[in-house]
């Protein structure tokens, strides 16, 4: 299957589908990577789905396995099979907890969102459970109610069920919570109440819930304009809950974001959105393309993401190395034509040491150097934030980046900056350290890579340019 068929090279993305929700699951060696499959492009969420899976050891190779949790009549209560999860229940089998979504429900006065079950032998044959139903409890929204995950607390020896939800009222209404089940055998569940209810959101979707170290950490996408995976952290399985002052891991475009172990690494699978009518000046739109990134918790308990390894030394398996780069200008802007590409999939490392008092750097690409005309991301030591837009970008717009930022800790510039771009086609990650900031670019205006330098200086080394020209291994 060529690139143009497949869409992607580096991240996976099925032909002729876009990606959604992700329910990742390791076992047994390998990562089972739940999701759904859009087939509609141009009008998202209309046509029913269930759960199809893809299974990976390395994030680089994907076997695809086909629908394996498929969607009911439009009369059933999973006409739609949204969100959920995958655990291993204490027989040791794979159980999966999904939302059962149908969209006429609602107007009949029957809850639209319910809590089901199904079973398996080996996480690629499944026979749904029809007798376990979990509806929304009293004074909750019945069309607000998905997305279950559920985990161990070993600390309690007891089961959690965390789900996504919000108090019955107005959609306008900042009620959106989590809450929570608790079980002594994953099979009979009782109702705890809310577990996260901040007064913040419209609705907390695609909840998560973890412990690294002596830290337990609940995630949820914000379902709001900014729309980020963000996290909290606490004590225990059940909180108290605290949030940092950075407390997302990418920007606006990753969405719904879900981890899984596999017992010593922890991975962030969610999907970089696609814009509608594939434009550029166009918002996002539900789905797109799996990104991965790798979790790590630093020295304060706080969480950052890196792209991983396995996948990092695929995407720079033919990397040539570049001379070094010194490039400074105190008054105004100097930018730096790397070189011009070949292929449209692509990955640039580079270490930056930034002079003291330097106002910004970017990281250019996409490019046309004669018209000075760029997609950047730009690393902004005065605003202390690293943002991604067209360069130049005008009063009128050429690219709608709302959201598209991450904020800089405060000792960004006083340290050598390990920046990391991969390109694959329309989805652009940076990783600066441990900071991603993911997006989509479709109207390119050439095939170049730079750098440029405002009012200040900076030392670029270790610059290493990598080509991806096919996709990377996939079974269909």
């Amino acid at each position: 299957m060529d690139s143009e068929d497949f869409g992607m090279r580096i991240f996976y993305q099925h032909p002729q589908t876009a990606f959604g929700d992700c329910m990742p699951f390791w076992w047994k060696g390998t990562y089972f990577v739940f999701h759904q499959r859009d087939i509609d492009l141009e009008h998202p969420l209309t046509v029913p789905f269930g759960w199809s899976l893809a299974t990976t050891t390395d994030f680089v190779k994907y076997q695809d396995r086909g629908e394996v949790i498929p969607q009911g009549d439009d009369d059933d209560q999973d006409q739609f099979i949204y969100a959920g999860s995958v655990h291993v229940s204490p027989e040791g089998s794979p159980t999966a907890l999904f939302t059962g979504y149908n969209d006429h429900f609602s107007s009949q006065g029957r809850p639209s969102q319910v809590l089901m079950r199904a079973q398996s032998a080996d996480g690629v044959h499944w026979e749904k459970e029809g007798t376990f139903e979990l509806p929304p409890q009293p004074g909750y929204d019945p069309d607000d109610w998905r997305d279950p995950v559920v985990v161990r607390d070993p600390d309690n020896d007891r089961w959690i069920l965390v789900v996504g939800a919000r108090l019955e009222g107005p959609k306008v209404q900042r009620t959106g919570r989590v809450v929570w089940y608790s079980s002594v055998d994953a099979e009979k569940w009782t109702f705890e109440g809310d577990l996260h209810a901040p007064g913040r959101y419209t609705m907390e979707e695609m909840p998560d819930l973890f412990q690294m170290g002596d830290q337990w950490y609940l995630l949820w996408t914000e379902y709001s304009d900014r729309s980020k995976t963000v996290y909290a952290s606490g004590p225990c399985a059940v909180g108290p809950w605290t949030a940092p002052p950075d407390d997302a891991f990418d920007g606006r475009a990753y969405y719904a974001a879900r981890t899984t172990s596999d017992g010593d690494r922890r991975f962030l699978f969610g999907w970089v959105a696609n814009k509608a009518a594939a434009r550029d000046v166009n918002p996002f739109v539900w789905a797109g393309t799996l990104v991965v990134h790798e979790i790590v918790q630093r020295a304060d308990g706080t969480l950052g993401v890196i792209m991983p390894q396995e996948l990092a030394s695929a995407v720079m398996e033919n990397g040539r190395a570049l001379d070094p780069v010194v490039l400074t200008n105190e008054a105004g802007r100097s930018v730096r034509t790397l070189g011009a590409l070949q292929e449209t999939s692509y990955g640039v490392e580079a270490t930056v040491r930034v002079a003291p008092g330097t106002r910004s750097f970017s990281i250019l690409f996409g490019g046309d150097p004669e018209l000075d005309d760029w997609y950047a991301y730009t690393v902004d030591f005065t605003e202390r934030r690293v943002v991604f837009d067209r360069s130049p970008n005008f009063p009128w717009n050429r690219y709608d980046n709302k959201g598209l930022e991450r904020p800089l800790p405060d000792s960004a510039a006083e340290q050598d900056i390990r920046v990391r771009l991969v390109v694959d086609e329309t989805v652009a990650v940076l990783y600066l350290n441990d900071i991603a900031l993911s997006t989509r670019v479709y109207e390119p205006c050439g095939t170049s890579v730079g750098i440029d330098v405002v009012g200040g200086g900076i030392e670029v080394k270790d610059i290493v340019v990598g080509e991806v020209p096919a996709p990377l291994s996939r079974e269909y």
